[in-house]
């Protein structure tokens, strides 16, 4: 029997260096593809941990992303505008030559995480021991393995309260802003990120109406970029007024998977695969539009949970928040 989901909160763990070019036209945070994949390796190890053996049907799965400082590590060269990654010196070569440099982008976080934890068995995660010893295990556990490539630097407490804590998922969603509502005050100051699928969908349809070629792509690019309009004097007709386009709250374009630009080839038939025991295709970064939000005007933890969402028959491979509410 799967008994009733629980929220695990990991809060204010550092990850250094990493990985911050998430797709072949973006850069900045880690994608929310990072994370997912994060709480599956997780998931995977407590599953394989013998002090869990007892907990029936344990399995990590949706994650909650917030972000309480993000430190990309670029500089500016002197007299460009332009910002450029900050690259390490390899070691010298076996015949002393110095080695090629590979650009990487690689930045400092600190975040919470906000993980959905699914078991049964006759583990009691209502008794307030049981429920402090499991998350203190599964923080062990994560601080042992690396996030977007970067390595976790783990931090005891903040502000007198454990690293790691475990609650209830309510059934009810009465019950559930009940519940973010006293866990909200410990996520601040910070940002979570949520998808804004629709805000996009909806920009495209206002383009459209007077650019009929427009694609996502421009509907994307015209709510990420700055917008300097001009606007008509209502008493000179001769004269406008330039100002900056305000936005619909901190949009950025977002990575959010990949889809098949390719048939699926069987397993062991493509060379230098990572996998030769599992099928294989070829893909592209899907493009999205995100959101970075107070975790002040959430009302309900779920909204903020990424889930994969794996689609073969269309070759799309995504990460979505499914129970998140259309936002205007």
């Amino acid at each position: 029997m799967i008994k009733q989901p629980h929220a695990l909160l990991i809060m204010r763990f550092k990850v250094q260096n990493a990985n911050a070019i998430s797709s072949t036209l973006t850069w900045g945070f880690p994608p929310p593809s990072a994370f997912t994949g994060f709480a599956h390796a997780l998931s995977l190890r407590l599953q394989k941990d013998p002090e869990l053996a007892d907990i029936e049907g344990l399995t990590l799965d949706g994650v909650g992303i917030v972000s309480h400082r993000f430190e990309p590590q670029t500089s500016t060269p002197a007299g460009k505008r332009t910002q450029v990654f900050a690259l390490t010196r390899n070691p010298l070569t076996k015949e002393g030559a110095t080695a090629a440099i590979v650009e990487e982008g690689r930045a400092h976080l600190e975040v919470s995480l906000i993980i959905g934890v699914y078991g049964g068995g006759d583990f009691d995660f209502s008794l307030q021991a049981n429920a402090e010893w499991f998350a203190n295990r599964v923080y062990q556990s994560a601080c042992a393995m690396r996030l977007a490539g970067g390595s976790i630097f783990a931090v005891p407490s903040y502000a007198n309260r454990p690293a790691a804590t475990l609650t209830s998922w309510p059934e009810y969603s009465k019950d559930m802003e009940d519940v973010t509502r006293k866990l909200r005050p410990r996520l601040l100051p910070s940002f979570a990120l949520m998808s804004r699928d629709d805000l996009l969908k909806s920009h495209l349809a206002s383009l459209q109406q007077t650019q009929p070629d427009a694609t996502a792509l421009d509907a994307l690019l015209d709510l990420s970029r700055l917008n300097i309009d001009c606007t008509q004097d209502e008493h000179h007709p001769d004269k406008g007024h330039w100002h900056i386009r305000k936005k619909q709250g901190w949009l950025v374009p977002l990575p959010v998977g990949y889809a098949a630009i390719s048939e699926l080839y069987p397993a062991g038939t493509v060379k230098n695969a990572r996998d030769p025991q599992t099928p294989f295709c070829f893909v592209e970064s899907i493009l999205s539009l995100g959101e970075w939000r107070s975790p002040h005007r959430i009302n309900n933890l779920s909204h903020l949970l990424w889930f994969h969402s794996a689609e073969p028959e269309s070759g799309l491979y995504r990460c979505t928040q499914p129970f998140a509410p259309t936002v205007k």
